[in-house]
Order: structure tokens, then sequence, then C-alpha cells
């Protein structure tokens, strides 16, 4: 080597390494509403676990049925449909702030009535279907303004950093809640789980109070049916968010078995495993975003859209072929990591190419596309293990959607081209975010 000659270079040391794998926190750093809602929405998923485990364990014991329990799903979906769409409109239309805050109080005295039919000396079965349905309305039209807020309060290029960083929010509370939730239920009953999440929608409403308003844009017009229709226009201009809608509908429709986990357990011999079963997608999906820092590298998401489908029906069609418990939740964890992956880079597509006026309105058809697929899921679930058997049921799912995601995949070139990089929208997006910095500068 002469003296002109660089030096070699040498590997990076393995902290730094893991530095570069550990999640980007600057968004907490630089945002105080983000902080806010962050902390508020970690309480809030814990007691929304804890329903969620409550809910249909609550209905196996009433009812004995593995249809009834996959019903709940039926009965949420008309309710999101429709108020997931109006909530878009009302996000664009009116203070986020607030509409988030009502909708949290409404949403924590829907599970006061949950406990309060569990105290009954014979709890009935028709209030947890009509709370199930209340609950998916008001779900419906706080959700879109929960998505559109954040980018207003987190810089363009941190949208991304801080996606992962509400996912391990979410997955937080999803992996203690249920696994709590078992042994609460066990020990101390129904009634402390419903009890427990109504504690947490008056913490997070307290939190919530802090937030900076959030008005409307000064152009946006009244909430109306063909507000909403110029949304969806516009999300059917774009085949690459209509790629990503199909591809998470078809792999909840195939491959979300929830609602049969407590007949699952029995199954396998294990009804101690419950609460693990309904944490362990939590635990992969942790795991994905503890390691995060990758996310910012990568730039074709619309591929890592469809790759994490692919593994996410391959890994529960082999969760419902193993006979062994430990293995099913392994692999239950290996589908959870798999839909953080298709979760992050789908979320990265809407926050860095939707324009503020219409992010309302498409975080309702957003909403739609991994909500009502899971409650269909739910239906499709019960309803084939009523026919073919627990397992079969899991397994063929899977399967299905595995050769869903494939063929959609093939029909969707412009998902499978999205690069962050040269798309038209998220060069816009991120020319207009930097003026808008340069103007506030000034």
């Amino acid at each position: 080597m002469t003296a002109q000659d660089p030096p070699p270079s040498s590997p990076a040391p393995a902290s730094g390494r893991l530095r570069a794998l550990l999640p980007d926190l600057t968004p907490w750093r630089a945002s105080r509403d983000f902080r806010r809602m962050w902390v508020a929405g970690l309480v809030t998923v814990f007691g929304t676990a804890l329903t969620f485990i409550a809910v249909p364990l609550q209905l196996k014991e009433l009812t004995g049925s593995a249809l009834a329990v996959g019903a709940v799903g039926a009965v949420e979906l008309v309710p999101l449909v429709v108020f997931g769409l109006y909530g878009g409109a009302l996000a664009d239309a009116l203070d986020r702030r607030k509409l988030i805050l009502w909708t949290e109080a409404g949403l924590g005295v829907l599970s006061a009535l949950l406990l309060l039919n569990t105290l009954l000396p014979h709890p009935m079965i028709w209030p947890l279907y009509v709370v199930a349905g209340l609950v998916s309305a008001l779900s419906g039209l706080q959700r879109p303004a929960l998505q559109a807020i954040v980018p207003r309060i987190v810089a363009h290029e941190q949208l991304p950093a801080a996606v992962a960083l509400n996912s391990i929010r979410w997955q937080i509370g999803a992996i203690v809640g249920p696994s709590l939730a078992g042994v609460i239920i066990a020990y101390a009953g129904l009634q402390w789980a419903y009890a427990l999440d109504v504690v947490s929608y008056a913490v997070s409403a307290l939190l919530l109070l802090g937030l900076a308003p959030s008005p409307a844009s000064h152009e946006a017009d009244k909430p109306s049916l063909r507000g909403i229709l110029e949304g969806a226009r516009y999300a059917w201009s774009r085949k690459d968010l209509l790629g990503t809608y199909a591809i998470d509908m078809a792999a909840m429709l195939f491959a979300f078995p929830t609602a049969i986990f407590p007949f699952l357990a029995d199954d396998l011999d294990a009804p101690w495993a419950l609460g693990l079963m309904y944490a362990a997608g939590a635990v992969g999906s942790l795991v994905v975003s503890l390691t995060s820092g990758w996310v910012s590298r990568v730039h074709r998401h619309g591929r890592m859209v469809v790759y994490a489908a692919l593994g996410w029906g391959a890994a529960m069609a082999v969760a419902g072929w193993l006979g062994n418990v430990w293995l099913v939740l392994l692999f239950l964890a290996v589908a959870g990591g798999c839909d953080m992956v298709s979760g992050l880079f789908r979320s990265a597509i809407w926050d860095q190419t939707i324009p503020d006026a219409l992010r309302g309105r498409l975080a309702g058809i957003e909403m739609l596309s991994y909500s009502v697929g899971p409650q269909l899921g739910q239906v499709r679930a019960g309803g084939m293990a009523s026919l073919t058997g627990v397992r079969a049921s899991v397994w063929a799912g899977g399967l299905a959607c595995v050769a869903s995601v494939g063929l959609l995949a093939l029909s969707l070139p412009k998902l499978m081209a999205y690069d962050q990089r040269t798309d038209e929208h998220a060069v816009r997006m991120r020319k207009q975010k930097a003026a808008e910095a340069v103007a506030e500068a000034a």
C-alpha cells in the first residue's frame, strides 16, 4: 500500500451494527404530541387486549359454539364499513383531536356496559353482539383521525420510524394484555378484564386532552357522500394503493383464525396456552419492530408487502398443521413478524404519498382494508371450523392466503414496481413537506 492509498475499510463494530437495527426514536424526541399519543395508545391497547380475549371466551362459555364466536366478526362488519368511510370524511372536515377524544370516551362507556352485563347473575348473550357492533362503529369513526393526525405531528422523513414506534406500542399491549388476561380471568373473573379496560380508556382520554388542536384545512368540505367518493376515486387511480388494500384483505380473510383460538387450544389439549396463542403474533411483531432500523434503508416497499403477506399465510398453514402446542406458538409468532413487516411498508406507502386534504378519507379506506379482512376472517374461520374441524380451518386458510396473494402480486405490477425514491407521489409529498418546513422557519 502506498502513502496515497486509502486505508482498507474495517468492518463496522458490533455496537454500530446493533444500533443500526434498533428503532429510530427521533419522532419520540422531536414531537411532544407524538409522545402523548404513544403513551395514550399504549394504555388503551392494553385494556382493549383484555376485552379482545374476554369477549370470545365469554361467548364460548355461554354458547359452546365456534360459529357463535366467529359471528362476532359478522356483527362488526357493517358498522365498520359504514362508519369507517364516514369517519374518514369527518377526519378531513373536523378537528382531528376532538374527534379522537369524543370517540375514546364513547368506547370507554361501551366497555362499562360489558362490565355491567358480566356482573348480572346470568349474563346475557345479545349485549355482547350489540356492544361489539357499537365498538366497531366508534372505532370506524376514530381510526382514520388517529392515522391522519400523525403526518401533522411528525416530520415527513420520520414517518416510517413513527410507524415502527406505534407498532411497538401496540405490540407491548397486545403481548402483556393477552398474557395477563388468562390469569386475570382465571383467578379474578371476566369482570376484572372489563373493569381494567374501562380504566384504560379513562387514563387515555386524560392524556389526549393535552394534544394541540388539529383543525381541518381551510379548503375542507363538509362530510358528504361526494367527498367520500372523491377519496375513493383517488384510491382507484392509484393502483399501488389498491394493491396494498387487496393484499392485506386477502391475507386477513383467509389466514386470521383468532376467533377459534379457544377451540384450537382445546384441540391441542392445552387450554392453558390460550393467552399465549393470542400473544404469540404480537411477540413476533415486536421482534420485528425492535429491530426495525433496517426499514428506512429499504425502498421497494411494494415488494416487501407482498413477500411478507406470503410469509404470513405460509406460517399460518404450518401452525394449523402441527400438533405440538409449542411449535404452533412458534409459527404464530413467525406469522406475526411477517404481518408486522407488511404493515410497516403499507403504512410507509400511505403516509408518504397521500395528500393531507385527502388523508382522512383515504385513512378510512385503509382502515377497511386492515379491519374488514379480520372481521370476515373470523367468520370464515368459525364457519369452516364447524364444517371441517379447527385445525383444518387454520391450515387450509393459510394455503388459500398464499395462493391468493401470489395471484394478486402477478396482477399488480404497479405495486411490485413501487420505489419511494422515484415514485411521483412520494417525490411530490417530499418536496411539499420541505417547502412547508422552509415557510415555517421563515
